[in-house]
């Protein structure tokens, strides 16, 4: 109960903000903004974020994980290409079940210097997070293997390609197919040199 009731209080924060955010732009919004609009005190504010960034940057907290955990749980002979593939479509089906939401905060990241640098920290603990689960998985040393760092890159870089896209076309293109060619670029590089 006590779980619930602290999703539901994260929740109408991140949404108050965002509704914020979308109408006045990222420096027009305060954190007493928020917390008003929220019906919360600030002391409730700060219990759930530490800056007004993380209020956006949390809609992506845990992706890095869920990408982590389900390259671990990709069959051990499957290609990298396609485990890699399998693990970024991850964050694209979280954002795919609240597009809206997702299209917002995307754009928000992406056209906020602030929002893109928190981003762009959160997306290289993912590679970090990436590079050693590909290396456990096929028997390569990260500190001395240059493949996996490099393939956990590119599929980041792809994931970051898609989301771009996506931003641009205001959610038109489909997040699901952009990936699918994006991988078609990468695929040969990921196969051909797998280190295996």
């Amino acid at each position: 109960m006590a779980e619930r009731k602290r999703r539901l209080v994260s929740d109408e924060l991140t949404e108050s903000a965002l509704q914020l955010l979308a109408l006045k732009g990222y420096d027009g919004v305060t954190i007493d903004e928020i917390v008003a609009a929220a019906g919360v005190s600030r002391r409730t504010f700060f219990r759930y974020f530490a800056s007004k960034e993380d209020v956006v940057v949390q809609f992506l907290a845990d992706m890095g994980s869920d990408m982590r955990t389900e390259l671990a749980d990709r069959p051990a002979d499957e290609r990298p290409s396609e485990a890699l593939l399998h693990a970024v479509r991850i964050p694209l089906r979280a954002c795919a079940a609240d597009s809206e939401r997702a299209l917002r905060v995307v754009r928000l990241i992406l056209r906020t210097p602030a929002l893109h640098a928190r981003f762009l920290e959160r997306q290289a603990h993912w590679r970090d997070d990436l590079t050693a689960q590909l290396g456990q998985r096929l028997g390569l040393a990260p500190a001395t293997e240059l493949y996996p760092g490099l393939a956990a890159g590119m599929a980041l870089t792809a994931f970051d390609a898609v989301l771009r896209r996506w931003c641009d076309s205001d959610g038109a293109d489909d997040p699901a197919a952009l990936l699918d060619q994006a991988f078609a670029v990468i695929v040969p590089a990921l196969d051909g040199g797998a280190g295996r």
